[in-house]
């Protein structure tokens, strides 16, 4: 079998996913998706941190670790799924990529409850937690990308121009037509970096 990579970009609730394989140099895209992470893909529960900051303190606590819990679930049977489909076509699905927000530690519950621009964050780490503990649990190593800087990022670690890689990012996708957006092309730039180790 031949190796293959997951990219995620991950949104409140949801994530696009895109799995790329074949060279460092010109990977083709084999699976693309958008998953969602939570099983109902409303406001309540597509932003946890902000419906706990309506509720008394413990049965936010409470409903922010079920949101976890259904998320990392979720997350963890769409990677089960898309080995078992790869390898249904002969590939192996060896090594993950996730964009990361800007990595800033959040401070205890209390504290993200107060804030509404740590709520905003918490949200979004939640759902990309949820990514990385179905990579651990799925024995398959990790890359992390920084959203913000991940084509310069990137143009060095595949020793690509910044500017090429966009290009060649732009190309991959177009084979398959619409939507090739700033998520799929983010999730696969981190499939690419992840796939060329």
């Amino acid at each position: 079998m031949k190796n293959a990579a997951v990219g995620f970009r991950v949104h409140s609730g949801w994530t696009a996913m895109v799995a790329v394989a074949g060279s460092a140099d010109a990977p083709e895209v084999l699976h693309r998706k958008i998953v969602h992470l939570v099983k109902t893909f409303t406001y309540t529960f597509r932003q946890p941190y902000h419906t706990a900051a309506t509720m008394p303190f413990a049965d936010g606590a409470e409903f922010i670790t079920n949101a976890r819990m259904e998320a990392e679930q979720l997350a963890l049977a769409t990677i089960r799924d898309l080995k078992k489909q790869l390898a249904e076509l002969d590939w192996k699905l060896s090594s993950c990529g996730l964009l990361l927000a800007s990595g800033r530690k959040l401070p205890k519950l209390e504290n993200i409850l107060a804030s509404h621009a740590l709520i905003h964050t918490a949200d979004g780490e939640l759902f990309r937690d949820a990514i990385r503990a179905a990579c651990r649990k799925c024995k398959l190593p990790l890359t992390t990308l920084t959203e913000r800087s991940a084509f310069d990022e990137s143009a060095v670690l595949l020793k690509i121009k910044s500017n090429i890689l966009k290009r060649r990012i732009d190309a991959i996708g177009k084979p398959l037509g619409p939507p090739w957006s700033a998520d799929e092309k983010l999730s696969a730039l981190a499939a690419w970096v992840s796939l060329a180790g």
